[in-house]
């Protein structure tokens, strides 16, 4: 039993170092996030410099930005880092602000909904496929998700509030 007990306080004490740390931390964030979608890779950015870059998995229909819901596209275009989620059905997650103005504008004109709850995320917390089907395959509703190693990193050198393109 106190094995028991001192394993979970240590989970407790790596989610606490996980999401306090960009809180603490003063220098080493990135300041932009650049998502490249034909190259399926995000980078993270400090002064103009990539600090780190991740391989990525998109939304079921890659190609082309977001127009509605359930259309299996990740957006392109500018958006935050919102709020930072650990109780998803994913290893971490990090929402996007999508829709901005244009894409609700958009759709508002061709009468559908745009979507939303675009998220950075690791892998799925019960997974239903092998784990080579998610490294290999776009397989997400239209976020950007990463391997568990890559979220961790990705929720420490960043803050809600940075900048985020996603390119074509």
């Amino acid at each position: 039993m106190a094995q028991g007990v001192c394993g979970m306080k240590a989970v407790l004490l790596v989610w606490l170092y996980l999401i306090l740390l960009p809180v603490y931390a003063d220098n080493g964030m990135a300041d932009e996030v650049i998502v490249n979608k034909s190259e399926r890779l995000l980078y993270l950015i400090r002064d103009d410099k990539v600090i780190r870059t991740f391989d990525i998995a998109l939304g079921l229909a890659p190609e082309g930005h977001k127009v509605q819901e359930g259309d299996f596209r990740t957006p392109e275009g500018s958006y935050l880092l919102t709020r930072r989620r650990i109780d998803s059905d994913f290893f971490m997650a990090i929402e996007i602000s999508y829709p901005n103005e244009a894409d609700a504008a958009r759709a508002a004109e061709l009468g559908v909904e745009p979507g939303g709850y675009i998220m950075i995320h690791g892998q799925p917390v019960e997974p239903k496929k092998p784990a080579r089907y998610y490294a290999n395959y776009n397989w997400t509703d239209g976020c950007i998700a990463v391997s568990n190693a890559a979220m961790a990193d990705i929720w420490q050198l960043t803050t809600v509030n940075t900048q985020i393109s996603i390119l074509p």
